[in-house]
């Protein structure tokens, strides 16, 4: 393994996180805060360690497939240690376990928190907090590849590693081309965000916040209730809920659109189920509500579609208890919180392109019991797909409920019942943030042991990276082989 290269790529992306730390850093020195030393001690850090690995002597900035693991999975490590310095220098959180939980649910836009009251810690926090989405939500690999010199073509083996889904690629010939499209889009998207919500009076630091959460499709607010005390406003509600819907699809669709093919992205079938998922769950939570929870049908319906959108985009916001919903309703959530949104968007989950052609897996198989012989290719949007991203995708759903069903178990044995060890693992998992019982919307993962925590903090990587860059990393006999799946 080429360390050297790998550990310089490594040392730009603590530079660039140095960066990042400025804008809540200087917040905090101009309102005099609490956070100016912890905010400061981890610029100078990552600032410090950028430039003792650049002065390691480097023979060759060829960057192999096993490089390009090692950077993805020790750089995310790194991002969030020092990420977590500000949360315990200013003594926000109790332990460095919890500094860490909360770095790590932010930059993989998980938006669980341990934190139990949001508005007892400073605003510079608050804002650093959010802008973890932000950096976590594109990737913030990705955006080193866009402004990082002498990469080339090598990058190509960290954006494989870094941008989640089964079937992504390069929308412009050379990867930097396509990483600054994705974050000229990114940053178009969080500036019309912003601006909407100001525009329908929301506060300008409670729009920033929000607009980072939802770009990211993130879901840490700037209130501990979360978006509730905009329930009243359903133009709030109703940006927001566009928007998760927009950050959850595939940024590689509004690259066609640019190109002017409107045609390839009316026939893209992830999109089509994707929307068809939302339109379904929102009409059966809103009639449920209805119908046994007393709400009348224009609230039903705001609810319904408000938290549908938050819960598949992964965002995790919410305006309501839905703890307290009735049983169909909270099915209908835990169902979306495996699910999630489309592959090559912000959103975490397994995916709805790997739902799709796990379907069209199974619909293979049923076949083949009466046609054995037949040839039956599985293709997506009239292409055929290869046989590696078939098993790569079983692959992947296999490790997800192995890894769900250890994890749980593990969970239990702290005396944990079973609801809310299962949603609090599927929540990590899938990146989503809140779910049922002690974990519900209206609670944190502050009251949880540090080993479970640690356990948490784990998957919630390995939701993000999707299991097999760090899996690849730790079985060297991978590396040869490693493909993106």
């Amino acid at each position: 393994m080429n360390y050297v290269a790998a550990f310089k790529v490594i040392g730009s992306i603590l530079m660039i996180e140095g960066v990042f730390m400025l804008p809540p850093f200087l917040y905090a020195l101009i309102y005099k805060e609490t956070t100016v030393s912890g905010f400061l001690i981890a610029i100078i850090l990552c600032f410090f360690i950028n430039l003792v690995i650049k002065r390691m002597h480097q023979e060759s900035v060829h960057i192999r497939p096993k490089d390009g693991l090692f950077i993805v999975v020790i750089g995310w490590i790194f991002v969030s240690i020092l990420g977590a310095i500000p949360y315990v220098i200013s003594g926000a959180v109790p332990t460095f376990m919890d500094a860490l939980f909360e770095t790590v649910s932010g930059f993989t836009t998980t938006g669980s928190t341990v934190i139990k009251n949001i508005e007892a810690i400073d605003k510079s926090l608050i804002l650093w907090r959010s802008m973890t989405h932000w950096i976590g939500g594109m990737g913030i690999l990705v955006f080193t590849l866009a402004i990082l010199p002498k990469v080339g073509n090598d990058g190509m083996k960290i954006f494989k590693a870094e941008i989640p889904g089964p079937v992504t690629g390069k929308v412009e010939p050379r990867l930097k081309d396509t990483a600054k499209y994705l974050y000229k889009v990114y940053i178009l998207l969080t500036i019309a965000v912003f601006v909407l919500l100001v525009l329908a009076k929301m506060p300008v630091f409670d729009a920033l916040i929000h607009t980072l959460g939802v770009t990211a499709t993130g879901g840490f607010s700037s209130h501990t209730d979360s978006v509730a005390r905009y329930g009243s406003q359903p133009m709030i509600l109703l940006i927001m809920s566009i928007f998760m819907i927009v950050c959850g699809t595939n940024f590689a669709l509004y690259y066609s659109l640019h190109q002017g093919k409107l045609r390839d992205v009316l026939k893209d079938e992830e999109l089509h189920v994707y929307y068809g998922i939302i339109i379904i769950a929102t009409i059966l939570i809103a009639l449920n509500l209805s119908l046994s929870h007393g709400q009348t049908a224009e609230n039903s319906l705001v609810d319904s579609f408000f938290h549908v959108t938050s819960v598949i985009s992964t965002a995790g916001f919410a305006t309501a208890d839905y703890d307290l919903w009735p049983s169909f309703s909270k099915f209908i959530i835990l169902l979306l919180t495996f699910v999630g949104s489309c592959a090559g968007s912000t959103a975490g989950g397994m995916k709805v392109i790997r739902i799709l052609i796990l379907g069209k897996i199974i619909r293979r198989e049923i076949l083949r019991v009466t046609h054995p012989n037949a040839v039956m290719p599985i293709t997506l949007n009239g292409k055929r797909l290869d046989e590696s991203i078939i098993m790569g995708i079983v692959g992947y759903m296999a490790l997800y409920f192995l890894l769900l069903i250890v994890s749980v178990g593990i969970v239990t044995l702290n005396n944990i019942d079973f609801v809310s060890s299962l949603s609090a693992t599927i929540s990590c998992l899938s990146n989503v943030g809140p779910g049922f019982n002690l974990v519900g919307p209206s609670q944190t993962f502050a009251d949880f042991s540090t080993p479970i925590k640690l356990l948490f903090t784990g998957l919630m990587l390995l939701g993000r990276l999707e299991f097999f860059t760090i899996i690849a990393l730790i079985t060297p006999k991978s590396w040869v082989h490693h493909s993106e799946i």
